[in-house]
């Protein structure tokens, strides 16, 4: 039987989801073990396939070169996965986008600016289809294993869409906020298993907001605990600013 041919690509990001994946152990060699990985620029030398089964893609898109870039890619893949923050929501890069552009230019790359072009940051699907989304900052290594299963079967994956609180709640961990600390898992998309709760972190919001989030219940949160709104909805810029943006 013929092994999907499956290519990791890389935009705008700081490839930990990539590392993420090489670091996953006898999960991957189960993976390998059942695909041809084509490219994988982390973890072997660069080639080239023309036509892919699955394109794996981290990073979001924040010039024209990027985006000639990943829309070359969907042309060539079956189906596309984006994983990781600045694919799926456009993560800490989004935070550009709250900001005048050539501001930004002048702060990172003084007087010579004008030599690197830039544009507001996408989210991949913000820039072509998207068939499979794997969220998180990095990505939680069992999700990616299910997600990846999905779509060598060609089934759907469902990401849940209620808050992480629902996880947090069913491991049994103290609330960050009965802690003294504040924490985005009542805003957040689950799906992690409240994976940096349970190491005694709190949740940054990494992974998006659900479709409808309980707006009053966190409101209540909030002021139970003296907490300002404003000081939230800035907590949530560092991966959330990209969202105002719709699919083209």
């Amino acid at each position: 039987m013929k092994r999907p041919k499956v290519a990791f690509f890389d935009f705008a990001c700081c490839e930990g989801c990539q590392l993420q994946v090489a670091n996953l152990g006898e999960a991957l060699f189960d993976i390998l073990g059942v695909i041809d990985v084509v490219e994988f620029r982390e973890v072997m030398s660069e080639k080239w396939d023309k036509e892919l089964d699955m394109a794996i893609v981290e990073g979001s898109i924040t010039d024209s070169h990027a985006e000639k870039r990943i829309r070359q890619i969907r042309e060539r893949s079956t189906a596309l996965i984006a994983y990781g923050s600045c694919a799926t929501i456009g993560g800490v890069n989004g935070m550009k986008n709250n900001f005048d552009l050539d501001d930004i230019r002048r702060y990172v790359y003084g007087s010579d600016y004008t030599f690197f072009p830039t544009e507001k940051t996408r989210a991949l699907h913000q820039v072509v289809a998207v068939d499979y989304f794997i969220h998180g900052c990095p990505v939680y290594p069992p999700e990616f294993v299910a997600v990846i299963k999905a779509a060598l079967q060609e089934i759907s994956y469902c990401v849940p869409d209620y808050p992480v609180c629902v996880e947090c709640k069913l491991n049994e961990n103290v609330c960050m906020y009965d802690r003294g600390v504040s924490c985005l898992g009542p805003v957040t998309k689950a799906g992690c298993n409240s994976w940096c709760i349970n190491n005694g972190n709190i949740c940054y919001g990494c992974r998006g907001m659900p479709s409808n989030p309980n707006e009053p219940g966190t409101r209540a949160v909030l002021e139970k605990y003296h907490i300002p709104l404003d000081f939230i909805v800035n907590k949530m810029n560092m991966y959330n600013s990209c969202r105002e943006s719709g699919p083209k």
